[in-house]
């Protein structure tokens, strides 16, 4: 799950429990447990780098 912080950065939020904190090196929720799904790294991969890129992020509107 993405959602946006105040600032509008993306953030990467566990799909099972909404926890936003993951142990990176297990790749899983500190939370839950919950293993982090490669398709949910390329989803907030892909945010971020709209993020990064101020003309692609006008274009695709407020939340990515």
């Amino acid at each position: 799950m993405i959602f946006a912080n105040p600032a509008g950065a993306p953030e990467l939020a566990c799909d099972e429990c909404g926890c936003r904190w993951f142990d990176r090196q297990a790749n899983c929720c500190y939370e839950c447990g919950a293993a982090v799904s490669e398709a949910a790294l390329a989803e907030y991969r892909a945010a971020l780098e709209r993020f990064a890129d101020p003309a692609r992020r006008e274009r695709s509107g407020p939340g990515g």
